[in-house]
Parts: C-alpha cells; sequence; structure tokens
C-alpha cells in the first residue's frame, strides 16, 4: 500500500505542475514541457550513474546466468496477471484464454514461475497494460512527459501505471505482512529489470546524438506500436494527439483504433 501512496501523490503533484505548463507553454504540442522533461531527465540519468546502475552490475556480477533468468521468469509470470485483465478490458478474450493457460502453466509446471514452461508449448508473453488498455478504449496519450524516478511516460501513462499497480499482486502483500516486504520485491524487480538493460541502454546511449530526443522518440513509437498492436494507421501523425475537442470517432470512448 506504501507505493500505492507514493504513486498516487507523485501523480497529483505532477499534475499540478501540468495544469500550470499547459497554460503557459507554447511549444511543440508532443513536447511542450520540455524544459521540465530535460531537467528530470537528468535527475533520473544522475540517480542511474550512482546508484541503480551500479547496483545493477553489482547483482549481474552475483547472481549466476540461471538465476537471473529464474528471477526475470518469476516477476515475468506475476506481471502475467495484469495481462489477462487488461486482455479481458481490450475485449481479446482468446489471448486472454492462452495468457491464462500460460500463467497456469508457468505457475504449477514452472515452479511459481521460475521457469518460462509455456514459451517452450508455444505459449508466448504478450505485452498488455492498462495504458494499453486506456488507448484502446480511446483515452488520448497527451504529451511526452518525464518522471523523476519512474521516467519516460505521458498524462494517460501515468493512468496507466496506477492501474498496472492495483492489478499487481505483490501491492497487496503488504496487507499479509509488513509493507517491507512489498517494497521490496518491488525493489528486486527494478534492480533485476535494470541489470537485464544494461547492455541495450549501454548501446542506445552511445548511438545517439541527442539521449533526450532518442529515449522520447522510443517511448512514444513504441506505445504507439503496443496500443495498434503493430497496425499503426499511415496516415496518423505524432501531432494528433487530441488536446481538443474532436467530434470524430477518435475522441469517443470506446474499442477503436487509432485511439
Amino acid at each position: 500500500m506504501q507505493n500505492n501512496k507514493l504513486i498516487t501523490r507523485i501523480a497529483g503533484f505532477l499534475g499540478m505542475i501540468l495544469l500550470v505548463s499547459c497554460a503557459t507553454s507554447n511549444k511543440d504540442r508532443q513536447d511542450p514541457w520540455e524544459g521540465w522533461n530535460r531537467g528530470a531527465q537528468t535527475f533520473n540519468d544522475n540517480l542511474d550513474d550512482y546508484i541503480m546502475k551500479p547496483v545493477a552490475e553489482g547483482y549481474q556480477f552475483v547472481m549466476p546466468s540461471f538465476a537471473d533468468r529464474g528471477v526475470s521468469n518469476f516477476f515475468s509470470n506475476i506481471n502475467d496477471i495484469g495481462v489477462i485483465l487488461n486482455d479481458l478490458l481490450q475485449l481479446k478474450f482468446a489471448q486472454g484464454g492462452k495468457d491464462g493457460a500460460r500463467f497456469l502453466v508457468n505457475t504449477v509446471a514452472g515452479i511459481a514461475g521460475f521457469i518460462d514452461v509455456a514459451d517452450m508449448i508455444d505459449l508466448p508473453k504478450h505485452n498488455e497494460d492498462f495504458d494499453q488498455t486506456l488507448g484502446v478504449w480511446g483515452v488520448p496519450t497527451g504529451p511526452y512527459l518525464v518522471l523523476p524516478f519512474f521516467g519516460p511516460s505521458t498524462p494517460r501513462g501515468v493512468g496507466g501505471m496506477i492501474g498496472d499497480s492495483a492489478m499487481n499482486p505483490i501491492t497487496y502483500v503488504g496487507f499479509f505482512s509488513s509493507g517491507a516486504a512489498s517494497t521490496g520485491l518491488f525493489g528486486v524487480n527494478t534492480v533485476d529489470l535494470r541489470a537485464d538493460n544494461l547492455t541495450t541502454e549501454k548501446i542506445a546511449t552511445e548511438a545517439a546524438l541527442d539521449r533526450y530526443e532518442f529515449f522520447k522518440n522510443a517511448y512514444l513509437q513504441q506505445r504507439e506500436y503496443l496500443v495498434h498492436d503493430g497496425n499503426i494507421p499511415f496516415d496518423e501523425e505524432y501531432e494528433e494527439f487530441h488536446f481538443e475537442d474532436d467530434s470524430s470517432e477518435k475522441g469517443k470512448m470506446g474499442p477503436v483504433r487509432p485511439y
């Protein structure tokens, strides 16, 4: 519950900042809060350089590869609960059935998910989250936003993050034990994810002429790709973030694509 309270407070604080920024910004509609975003990214980069990256490198050094993979599989299996719920919310019932079978197989035969047995029998991992669900139901993404500690996002992404937290069983571990247990599990998951992305982040940083622009474009393109399940309309441009009222189908609530 401590994690839910933290996310809610951050979301509320950021919401006030965004309302003020929205009234004063005349910048690119895709990135009107660039000043805030660059400052937040610098903060996150420094936090990563001095804390997260050294911890992740130490974790990767002491963890045997099979154990590292097992921990990643365990948290991926827990994440599949949220994937299943978002499948159903997006009316993807066939995929939801497959993801449900994947969760059951890995939980039982894969020893609580430490072994990805489902992948061995052609039940692949799907990537569905509440941000995608909101997009499918017509909620506009809004402009790019970098969150302290959490990284690249959008206003819709903040709502998605809160929804994903509500769907994650780890959030409720505190009901049955101390809050430290829930915080510890989230911490291990964060370190494990950072360790898994050490090589990717290094390559991206070396390839980017402007690190900020690189990660912004990569994030926005990935979210658009995921919401549309890879079927991105050719006539849809990035400037269509639907900030004004729109009487077209894009502005109505419902499971339509594009959103």
